[in-house]
């Protein structure tokens, strides 16, 4: 019997995240139809729990060290390149790109590479050396992007050839991430997000958006799931605004469908997204977002919905909360309209067509020839 085709999949971290739990689901839903090998560049490896135990899968050590110079790190991407010889590498987001650059150079084995945004240090524009590279090194290869933002910079600012690229939107489980059976929450309602706690994901400006809404006689609680290295920071803030009764800090919860069920509405509080999971999962729950108008959050929510989106700044942000937060039949209202859009346009299951007809389409060939 053939051994099912070995993929190589290169993660900056293997933490959980967005791009991260794709690849669980993506894995998940097929099994054994593929093989797969799991590089964390800075050794973080949370989200192989979330592989089921059917998957055929190993985590491999970076061959290299923080602060090796290019020419080491390339020689020994390379020199894994040929020990593992994948059937396709599989390569996410600007970290990984010694390995599109090492491929390119040493092997020119076929190569997936992933996009899903870019870190707080290109939040408000691109570093021109990056879209060089990108433009040059990303020509040959086949590119997936789950936004219609992300497919406007590889066509228009990477210059990439249009046959190669792919937009394939973010899917989810509609049957795990559901409504409750009656209405969540409490009084005063339960503003919930959850994210990652990071620079980028902007926690402080939701925090200050509170404390501005508290201020002014509207009551709420906050729920923040997740964990990071701005916990103690946002935690320290938190108390010098006066929140520290209002806002409980939950940590990260491994399946936080049942935490989306207890929220009265979401809040996306970022200063850069583009196709964020945590705000399908909001969507597919049946709750109303009030969010900042970044990436495709615009094009993501339902359009009654639309109105309690926000520029990126908290007294804006505060005034998209505030309708939501004082009139529980329009949260009702918004949340069902996300609910049925989610339906309509973000089931898993054309997520992960897409995705299996490009592996393997590209295994395939590597089979033949």
């Amino acid at each position: 019997m053939t051994a099912a085709p070995l993929l190589l999949h290169v993660f900056p971290s293997f933490a959980v995240g967005g791009a991260q739990v794709r690849f669980a689901a993506l894995a998940n839903r097929y099994g054994a139809r593929w093989r797969h090998a799991i590089v964390a560049l800075d050794g973080q490896t949370d989200c192989a729990a979330r592989l089921a135990p059917d998957v055929p899968f190993e985590v491999l050590p970076s061959p290299y060290a923080r602060g090796d110079a290019a020419p080491l790190r390339l020689r020994r991407i390379a020199a894994l390149l040929r020990r593992v010889d994948p059937a396709l590498l599989v390569t996410s987001n600007w970290g990984s790109m010694d390995w599109v650059i090492a491929n390119r150079l040493f092997r020119r084995g076929p190569h997936l590479h992933t996009e899903d945004g870019f870190g707080p240090e290109e939040s408000r524009a691109q570093f021109p050396r990056r879209i060089l590279a990108r433009r040059l090194l990303l020509r040959g290869s086949t590119v997936v992007l789950p936004s219609a933002t992300l497919l406007r910079a590889a066509r228009g600012t990477w210059h990439l050839p249009e046959a190669r690229l792919h937009q394939i939107p973010n899917g989810l489980d509609l049957t795990r991430f559901h409504p409750g059976a009656g209405a969540p929450g409490g009084d005063p309602p339960l503003i919930g997000t959850v994210a990652a706690l990071r620079a980028e994901k902007n926690l402080a400006r939701l925090l200050h958006a509170a404390a501005i809404l508290l201020a002014d006689g509207t009551p709420l609680r906050l729920l923040v799931v997740g964990d990071g290295p701005e916990r103690g920071r946002l935690g320290a803030l938190a108390d010098s605004l006066g929140l520290a009764a209002s806002v409980q800090f939950a940590g990260a919860i491994p399946d936080p469908a049942a935490a989306y069920r207890s929220m009265d509405l979401f809040c996306l509080s970022s200063d850069t997204e583009q196709m964020p999971f945590s705000l399908l999962e909001a969507m597919a729950t049946g709750l109303p977002v009030a969010a900042t108008d970044v990436g495709d959050i615009a094009a993501m929510v339902a359009a009654e919905n639309a109105p309690y989106l926000a520029a990126c700044d908290p007294a804006a942000l505060a005034a998209a909360l505030r309708p939501l937060l004082r009139d529980a039949a329009l949260r009702a209202a918004v949340g069902a309209a996300n609910r049925r859009r989610s339906e309509r346009v973000f089931d898993q299951e054309a997520m992960f067509a897409a995705y299996a007809g490009l592996i393997d389409g590209m295994t395939m060939r590597v089979r033949v020839t």
